[in-house]
């Protein structure tokens, strides 16, 4: 089994906190989740992660015009210069404070951070190789409160920064001789946003009590001035501002100051500006805080989301109402417009929602929203193209492993959902819940066609479907009792009683029709299926049993109990085969309100899921913790330690206490220092209706709910604080031969494929294990000797060509070809390959989950163009009737030139935008 597992893409939660970003062809949005940052490409129907994270959760991400480098500063003030070419962090800096906004100039020489009540430039990194990525020019200061926006001019020549103090100020990016900087008010509470005109200086600024003031500028922007050296410097200076233009920066930081109330005599002739109208948007009375804009230049299309929910659309500059429609119940916490001005980007912080709107047509591009509450247990369907994850918030989600979007939500549970699972065929998942029921979903039509109950109302913790998919059990959380049902009659079978301890979880043997059932009262029990229902064993534990599974051939049993050990069972004999001391590999860190060490905090830790991989081999386990730990299930040892998370926004983190939070009146933790954010607690005036008092800030425990392995054996996913986190091979940078001696080299393979030795030259590849000279070999044999090499080949090479098969069919568009190798193997191969069923599963599995993905994609193509021709046929038969001069029934092809045809031939079945529901 390979270990080079590396975090693959994070699913389960689309948006946190931050601001969102298109890329510069407007196909893609990069939207900020938690401490990571993933991309969601709108054209391909695919999302992925960036494989970065930063100390804290990401505050802001700014984006280079050319669309190449990414800054993603946290909370922190940590930020990341990121190469969105190579998908790699380049620099990373430290910007002593917590930044708000930052933003690149259009001509990507500068950017611009906003930092308390300054702001900062920088010299932006350029495409040659530098000592130092970030310089700072200028830091201007003006305002008295925090900074909260920034906006560039088209020409790059200045920039506005808005601020919490109600003004905004417009600062130059050199020194102008008639600009001076002072403060714009007429709005009465915080900034939101503030946008220059396209190619002007004139300004829109927009705050949170819903007002839109109008400022016009008298000056264009080539009116502008340089200031002109004087004195015997002159000259120098004017070098080196032609230095400078060549890209070799070299100025020194600079201070800028600007004035609230200049002098009347300092005005005269300079830039002045000039309120021309002021709007409000919330004309009923009615107060909605507006929470964010965005505006788009080109179009002159302004879009504003409210506290409320809903967002406007307006043309400026005459404030013409497009249309205003509501997406949620939830702040709108940040808004983007894609380069053409078509789509719409919002994401709810509150929902952890993220949609992106096309207004022209009023449709969904794209609508996909996580679990609000934490994810508590997955399920891999059996092809592994499907993660199904439930959650405290009583949703069952469907997303797709190969795009990364969520398709469908299933809301019939009022209460949280404490486990998931398919059915062997793959199209039925069974959940159980809180709310006292089981329910069963059908993946073709998509609706809960079963809802099994017991007599007296109880509480479901775990739920277990056997491999023939006709037995329902689920564990009862308060009457200690395993329910089984009929999934064809949904009739209750049986209620095993015998467990003096609230049911943990369920398992059902892979193999045979045996249940183990794991319990707080130290014990697990096995239940025969095929006789009566009676208990079969008892296995005595020495702590209360948290998770149980069985490998994948049923011929072993794994438990984990509350003293962080897993036992291992043999199911037949009821016989202990070995144990895993797992506490000093949990390594849990310390609660800030913790006053005990992480050392003493770990021993009441323990690990709460468990997973076998799909070799069997080795078996996953996560708890209360940051990491999960692979063992060697034989050799009983830690093979390798997976930290899921590095974000110190969590709790729990932290190894040592931080002394700087100790305080004489004791840890700061306990004060709730954002009380006063705008994002905070709400406290209203009495009477008032919006606004909640119990609501607080607080920092939730990083913990693995739950760990499953995927069916194919090249990945592994994992339920966490996180989010849904998905870890793959790492077949790029892996070098992996097999059998390896000096005699196989790529001269000796191209050799034996010159004189048509197939068999010989695929052996010799498949020993030194190249993908690109596998591919070059397989795809040299001719097609009609395809069979002929096949079963030359010996029964150890079958199952890595078949491997090599499944891979290159996500990639390759020689799907005939391939296909023709996959059946000629299991036609010739077939019967020897069912002797060893447990090794070569993982293997079928993966190539069927890529077949299957091919089969999905062209049969939803043929299907399109089968009913177009029908139509077509049927249309031409219509006409030929009408004309009297040709026989009832002839056909005639369709007309080109015709509209009906014309327009029917005109939409295709591409790819499309990415939809979910």
């Amino acid at each position: 089994m390979k270990f080079a597992y590396r975090f693959s893409n994070l699913l389960g939660t689309v948006y946190r906190c931050g601001n969102l970003n298109f890329t510069c062809d407007g196909d893609s949005v990069i939207s900020p989740v938690g401490n990571r940052v993933t991309v969601f490409d709108l054209k391909n129907n695919r999302s992925n992660t960036l494989p970065l994270a930063t100390r804290y959760n990401v505050k802001c991400v700014g984006l280079s015009p050319d669309g190449r480098l990414a800054i993603i500063v946290d909370e922190g003030g940590d930020a990341l210069l990121v190469s969105l070419v190579c998908r790699s962090v380049l620099h990373q800096f430290h910007f002593k404070g917590s930044v708000h906004s930052v933003c690149f100039s259009p001509n990507g020489r500068k950017f611009v951070v906003t930092k308390g009540n300054l702001a900062q430039m920088y010299h932006a990194p350029g495409r040659k190789r530098e000592f130092n990525a970030f310089v700072l020019d200028k830091t201007y200061f003006g305002p008295y409160d925090e900074t909260t926006c920034i906006d560039w001019t088209d020409d790059s020549r200045c920039f506005a920064v808005g601020s919490k103090d109600m003004s905004t100020w417009v600062f130059g990016a050199e020194r102008w001789d008639n600009l001076i900087y002072y403060a714009l008010g007429g709005h009465k509470d915080a900034i939101v946003a503030c946008f220059f005109e396209s190619s002007s200086l004139d300004l829109y600024t927009l705050s949170q009590d819903g007002a839109l003031c109008v400022w016009q500028c008298d000056t264009p922007p080539e009116g502008l001035r340089l200031k002109a050296p004087t004195g015997w410097r002159a000259d120098l200076l004017q070098a080196a501002a032609e230095e400078k233009e060549d890209g070799e920066e070299g100025e020194e930081e600079t201070t800028v100051r600007g004035k609230a109330t200049p002098a009347a005599e300092e005005q005269q002739g300079k830039v002045r500006y000039s309120r021309l109208a002021k709007y409000f948007f919330n004309k009923e009375g009615d107060f909605n805080k507006l929470t964010a804009a965005a505006y788009h230049k080109k179009t002159h299309l302004l879009v504003t989301g409210f506290a409320s929910g809903i967002f406007h659309l307006h043309e400026l500059p005459e404030f013409n109402l497009i249309h205003s429609l509501s997406i949620s119940d939830q702040s709108i916490a940040s808004i983007a417009v894609n380069s053409s001005g078509d789509w719409l980007a919002f994401g709810c912080s509150g929902l952890g929602q993220l949609l992106v709107w096309e207004w022209q047509s009023e449709s969904c591009v794209l609508k996909q929203q996580g679990h609000f509450n934490s994810m508590v247990s997955l399920a891999y369907s059996p092809d592994g193209q499907y993660i199904v994850t439930g959650g405290d918030d009583g949703k069952v989600k469907v997303w797709n492993t190969l795009s990364g979007f969520c398709f469908i939500t299933f809301t019939e549970h009022s209460s949280g959902v404490t486990g998931v699972t398919f059915t062997a065929t793959g199209y039925v998942i069974v959940t159980s819940s809180m709310d006292g029921t089981v329910r069963a979903f059908d993946l073709h039509r998509y609706r809960n066609f079963r809802t099994f109950t017991s007599p007296r109302p109880t509480q479901f913790s775990c739920v277990a479907v056997d491999c023939s998919g006709e037995v329902v059990s689920a564990g009862a959380q308060d009457s200690f009792e395993v329910f089984i049902w009929s999934m064809q009659t949904g009739r209750l079978l049986d209620v095993l009683s015998g467990h003096e301890g609230p049911i943990s979880s369920l398992c059902f043997n892979p193999v045979k029709s045996v249940l183990a059932s794991a319990s707080w009262d130290k014990t697990v029990r096995l239940w025969d299926m095929a006789d009566s229902w009676r208990t079969t064993e008892t296995l005595g534990l020495t702590s209360d049993a948290l998770a149980v599974t069985f490998r994948p051939d049923g011929a072993e049993l794994a438990v984990a109990t509350l003293n962080s050990q897993i036992t291992f069972w043999d199911p037949e004999n009821a016989v202990q085969t070995g144990s895993i001391e797992g506490r000093h590999d949990l390594k849990t860190g310390r609660k800030e309100l913790d006053k005990v060490t992480a050392k003493h905090s770990a021993k009441g830790k323990a690990f709460t899921t468990l997973c076998y991989s799909a070799d069997g081999e080795s078996i996953l386990a996560g708890g209360m913790s940051k990491f999960v730990c692979i063992y060697h299930v034989k050799e009983q040892i830690l093979r390798k330690k997976f930290e899921i998370s590095c974000n110190l926004s969590l709790d729990a983190m932290e190894e040592f206490l931080n002394r700087r939070k100790m305080t004489e009146f004791g840890n700061l933790a306990l004060i709730d220092q954002d009380a006063g954010a705008e994002d905070g607690v709400a406290i209203p005036l009495p009477g008032v209706r919006k606004g909640d008092m119990s609501s607080r800030h607080f920092k939730p425990e990083i913990r693995v709910t739950s760990l499953r392995f995927s069916p194919t054996g090249h990945c592994w996913a994992a339920t966490t604080t996180e989010g849904l986190l998905v870890y793959s091979l790492d077949a790029q940078m892996l070098f992996d031969p097999f059998e390896l001696d000096a005699s196989i080299t790529p001269a000796r393979i191209r050799a034996a494929l010159r004189q048509q030795d197939f068999t010989r030259a695929i052996l010799m590849a498949f020993r030194l294990n190249e993908k690109k000279l596998l591919q070059e070999t397989l795809e040299s044999v001719p097609w009609d000797e395809v069979e002929v090499v096949s079963s030359s080949l010996p029964d150890l090479y079958v199952e890595k060509v078949l491997e090599f098969l499944a891979s290159s069919f996500e990639v390759s568009r020689h799907l005939e070809f391939y296909l023709i190798w996959t059946q000629k193997l299991l036609m010739v191969h077939g019967q020897k390959l069912k002797s060893r069923a447990g090794k070569v599963l993982p293997a079928v599995q993966f190539l069927q989950k890529s077949i299957q993905r091919h089969l999905d994609d062209i049969s939803k193509l043929c299907d399109w163009n089968r009913y177009n021709i029908q139509y077509i046929l049927a249309v031409s038969r219509q006409r030929g009737r009408k004309r009297p001069s040709e026989p009832l029934g002839s056909e005639e092809e369709a007309d080109p030139s015709d509209d009906d045809t014309l327009h029917l031939l005109g939409g295709g079945q591409g790819d499309g935008a990415a939809q979910s529901v």
